[in-house]
C-alpha cells in the first residue's frame, strides 16, 4: 500500500493491492501447504471475512487522505507497541481470535492491510513459522478474495490498471518463492522481532509519502 501510493491513487491501489495479495498468497499457499492450522482459519478467518465486507464497504466513505494518514499511524503505533513491550502479549483463546479476525479484516477493507493485526493475534499461538504462513496465507487469500468484488463494485478496479496484473502476478510469485529461500536463515525467535520492524518501516514510510 505504502509503496503503490506514490504512483497511484489511495483508491486504485486498494484495489491493485487486493489482486496482487492473491498471487502472493497462493504462492504461499501453495509453498507451506503442510503447515495449515485449520482451527484458526475458522475462529479468525470467518469473522475476517465478514469485516473485510463491511470496511470495504466504509471505506467508500472516507477521505483516502485520512485513511492513509491513519494507516501509517496505526502502523507506527501497534509496531512500536510491540517493539517496546516484549513481553505483551495477546491471549490465545477464541474470543480473542474473533475480535483478532474481525479488526484484521475490517482493517484490510478499509485500509488495506490488516496482516499486522492478524500477524499478532496469531502470534499468540506461538505457532512454528512455516505454520504461522501458510495459516496467514489463506486467511489473508480468503480476505483478498471477498474484498476484491467489494472493491469492484465501488469502482477501485479500473480498466486502465488491469495490464498491471499479470506483472503483479508474476511479482507475487518471485518474491514468495525468493521470501521462502531467506526464511531458512530466520531464527524462530527472531521471526517475531523482524516482522514488527518491518511494520514500523512501513509505517514510517506511509507517513514520509504523505509529508512528501
Amino acid at each position: 500500500m505504502p509503496i503503490g501510493n506514490f504512483y497511484f491513487d489511495f483508491y486504485s491501489v486498494l484495489g491493485l493491492t487486493a489482486i496482487f495479495h492473491l498471487s502472493s498468497n497462493l504462492s504461499k499457499i501453495f509453498l507451506f501447504k503442510n503447515g495449515l492450522d485449520k482451527s484458526l482459519l475458522l475462529y479468525i478467518g470467518l469473522p475476517s471475512v465478514v469485516f473485510v465486507i463491511i470496511g470495504g464497504y466504509l471505506s467508500k466513505l472516507v477521505d483516502s487522505t485520512f485513511l492513509e494518514i491513519f494507516l501509517g499511524i496505526f502502523l507506527i503505533a501497534l509496531s512500536s507497541l510491540f517493539l517496546i513491550k516484549k513481553n505483551l502479549v495477546i491471549k490465545a483463546g477464541k474470543r480473542n481470535s474473533f475480535i483478532g479476525g474481525s479488526l484484521s479484516g475490517l482493517s484490510a477493507g478499509l485500509l488495506g492491510t490488516g496482516g499486522a493485526i492478524r500477524g499478532l493475534t496469531m502470534a499468540a499461538f506461538s505457532l512454528e513459522k512455516s505454520v504461522f504462513i501458510a495459516t496467514s496465507a489463506f486467511i489473508d487469500f480468503m480476505i483478498d478474495f471477498s474484498r476484491t468484488f467489494v472493491y469492484y463494485q465501488n469502482g477501485y478496479i479500473h480498466n486502465h490498471d488491469l495490464i498491471y496484473v499479470p506483472f503483479l502476478f508474476v511479482i507475487g510469485l518471485v518474491g514468495t518463492y525468493a521470501g521462502k529461500k531467506i526464511l531458512k536463515f530466520v531464527p524462530q525467535n527472531s521471526f517475531k522481532r523482524l516482522s514488527l520492524i518491518l511494520i514500523l518501516l512501513i509505517g514510517i514510510v506511509t507517513i514520509v509519502k504523505i509529508l512528501w
